[in-house]
């Protein structure tokens, strides 16, 4: 019964919001293809770019190419092109962060603003169910979404950059097919969803308490009470150095609170965290990203206490919205 609750409870979150939550990425998506599609089509078949291209030092003229490219040359150039193609996609990653963050901010406040908030509690559907549904739409629904339109557009820009070369006398699908990352970065990308889920269960549970908490204008409590917090903080950090000559160390764990419960919802976050940020071995080079040590690197960020206490705060915030839903029910 719990999980035929929570399916109709998820596609009533999806039809509710499926505005931000489908149509947005969609919009942004078919941008990306006319923008960077066109811009390829456009350069490869009017202006013959790029003119040149370098590898290993050497430079290869334009119309050049199918003649002195090697096999070796050519699976090198697939290799970068399959391990970094869903780079293309990037702003939908970008999109979701502020889908989920609006969405968080919004839906229990907004059921209480125009008064529905009477129709859903009149069935038979607990707090918890009702809270833990929009916990995984933002955590789980949107970020697939996500995941599946960036890997979509990714491909067709991948294909139409393919083709302008083979037209152009460069052919890179028999390199390009055989190369295993083109078929396994999606699915490393799908592998990092367990991570943004732990650094993001702050944010998602500062913003529901704070949209079932807040009357008017959530979107200044959820932002500007940290901020002002921070601030006294700051204030009170600099007055005690002034008077006793050793300020209050409270200073940096307090900056450390208000970035995780500000943005623990964008994708990559825990890289910073770590005080070094993306690693250099798996930054960019001659043979592309390396997807499945980002995968891994990323994973050993759960190993530190930061994760999870700030997995544990986001816990006890959303045990809070389902409480105060319980109870604030005015408009």
């Amino acid at each position: 019964m719990n999980a035929t609750t929570m399916k109709w409870l998820l596609r009533r979150e999806f039809w509710e919001y499926k505005g931000s939550m489908l149509w947005a990425p969609l919009a942004v998506a078919a941008v990306l293809v006319l923008l960077i599609g066109g811009a390829l089509v456009y350069g490869l078949a009017d202006h013959h770019i790029p003119s040149r291209i370098t590898i290993n030092g050497h430079t290869v003229e334009q119309g050049g190419y199918a003649v002195k490219m090697s096999a070796e040359t050519a699976s090198r150039i697939a290799q970068m092109a399959s391990s970094m193609y869903l780079g293309l996609s990037l702003p939908l990653f970008g999109l979701l962060t502020a889908v989920v963050f609006s969405y968080c901010l919004g839906t229990l406040h907004d059921e209480r603003r125009d008064r529905s908030i009477l129709f859903w509690k009149s069935l038979p559907v607990s707090d918890e169910m009702t809270v833990l549904s929009k916990v995984a739409t933002a955590l789980l629904v949107a970020p697939l979404i996500t995941i599946a339109l960036a890997t979509l557009v990714s491909l067709i820009l991948l294909f139409v950059g393919c083709v302008g070369l083979a037209v152009n006398g460069t052919d890179l699908f028999g390199a390009l097919l055989s190369s295993p990352d083109l078929y396994l970065s999606p699915l490393r990308v799908l592998a990092l969803l367990p991570v943004y889920i732990v650094w993001a269960l702050p944010t998602v549970g500062w913003l529901l308490l704070v949209s079932s908490w807040a009357r008017a204008k959530p979107i200044m409590w959820a932002v500007g009470a940290p901020l002002v917090g921070l601030l006294v903080v700051k204030w009170v950090s600099l007055a005690m150095e002034n008077l006793s000559g050793s300020p209050l160390n409270l200073t940096h764990h307090a900056q450390d609170l208000v970035a995780r419960i500000l943005t623990g919802i964008v994708p990559g976050i825990w890289f910073t965290y770590d005080g070094h940020g993306l690693p250099r071995d798996l930054a960019p080079g001659g043979g592309g990203i390396d997807l499945g040590g980002l995968v891994a690197h990323s994973y050993a960020s759960l190993a530190g206490a930061d994760a999870w206490i700030g997995a544990l705060l986001g816990a006890a915030m959303l045990y809070g919205a389902i409480r105060l839903r319980r109870y604030r029910d005015e408009g």
